[in-house]
Parts: structure tokens; C-alpha cells; sequence
């Protein structure tokens, strides 16, 4: 590889990270739809480590702090899987992110639904959307039947 493709790789690489943070894993995608040599790349994103414009661990807290205000804990570990970040780094995190899975539930909750169910339909549908908002089912039962007490 040429010194200036090298150039042109750290270029794209400080671009895309100059727009947000990623994790190791998925700069090293998209740099590698970018570059034949695979050991270029790594060296690459090793050098970005080293120099500090590429942290697993802040992208990891970024995106735990962007996701949190939609999405519960169980979600957000899930994406984060996805992405490539290590499980060290995401157990680091999760104690801060199940500390406010109960509010954060309740306030999706209450945004979107606002009311107890009235039959098992509406309770099915209750139960289904936030469990696709990354909610345990803990913490779903407690919101609905808070919900039913305070409706009473």
C-alpha cells in the first residue's frame, strides 16, 4: 500500500469519527469496503486507538446515553452486541442503565399508552410494545399494575 492511500484511509476514518463515535468493529467495516488489506485497516484503527480518536468504551457510554431516553437496557445490550462492543465494556455500563430502567419505562409507558389496558388485547398489545422497546418483563408487570392501582 501506497503512502497515499494510507493518508486516504486515516482521512476517511478521522471523517467518519469526526460525525460521531464508532465502535471498533464497525469502523472496521466500513473502512474495509474502502481497502484490499485487512492489516492495513487494523493497523489503521490500532493507531486511532493509541492516538485516541477511536474508544469502544465511548461509543459504548454515547450510545447507552442517546438510546436511553427510548429504549430499555435489555435493547440497548443488544445493539451494542451488534455493534461489535466487547462484554467487559458492556457490563461496565449495565448497572447505570438497569438503575433507570423503571423510569424510563414508566415515562415511555405513560407517553404512549397513558392508561391501564382495558381487556387482555390492549394489556397483549401493551406488553408487546415494550418489549420491543427492550423492557424485562419485570418491569413491564410493575408498570401495569402500578397503572391499574393508580387508576382505581
Amino acid at each position: 500500500m501506497t503512502a497515499d492511500s494510507k493518508t486516504s484511509l486515516q482521512t476517511r476514518a478521522l471523517r467518519y469519527l469526526a460525525r460521531r463515535e464508532y465502535s471498533r468493529h464497525e469502523l472496521e467495516q466500513k473502512l474495509a469496503a474502502h481497502e484490499n488489506s485487512q492489516q492495513q485497516v487494523s493497523d489503521l484503527l490500532d493507531q486511532l486507538e493509541r492516538d485516541g480518536y477511536l474508544s469502544t468504551e465511548r461509543f459504548a457510554e454515547q450510545t447507552a446515553r442517546i438510546r436511553r431516553s427510548r429504549l430499555g437496557s435489555q435493547r440497548i445490550v443488544r445493539e451494542l452486541k451488534e455493534k461489535g462492543v466487547d462484554e467487559h465494556v458492556i457490563a461496565d455500563i449495565l448497572p447505570g442503565l438497569q438503575e433507570t430502567d423503571f423510569e424510563t419505562a414508566w415515562r415511555i409507558w405513560q407517553k404512549k399508552f397513558g392508561a391501564p389496558p382495558a381487556d387482555l388485547k390492549a394489556r397483549g398489545k401493551q406488553i408487546r410494545f415494550m418489549m420491543s422497546r427492550g423492557f424485562s418483563s419485570d418491569t413491564i408487570n410493575t408498570i401495569l399494575s402500578q397503572a391499574g392501582k393508580e387508576d382505581t
